[in-house]
């Protein structure tokens, strides 16, 4: 994996609660935990996004029949492909 090197500036509370956090056990480091904190946006983010193409498809109209043509149709969309 490859290593990029961030710097950035917290203020002294947030960075006494990080070192709280590393101090409790759960994170072997102050990197490991953001790594954390950032996979979990990102599924939070992933979450959202599917939330909304359920509600995009609820909000569309009469469904259809699932046919292999309509399920290749839906990748395609899904991965942002032309249909």
């Amino acid at each position: 994996m490859s290593r990029n090197t961030m710097s950035f500036a917290l203020p002294p509370s947030m960075r006494s609660y990080i070192d709280e956090r590393v101090r409790g056990g759960e994170y072997g480091n102050t990197s490991e935990y953001l790594r954390d904190l950032i996979r979990r946006d990102q599924q939070a983010e992933e979450a959202r996004r599917f939330r909304m193409l359920i509600a995009e498809g609820l909000e569309s109209g009469e469904g259809r029949p699932l046919t292999s043509e309509v399920v290749d149709e839906l990748r395609a969309r899904a991965l942002g492909r032309a249909v």
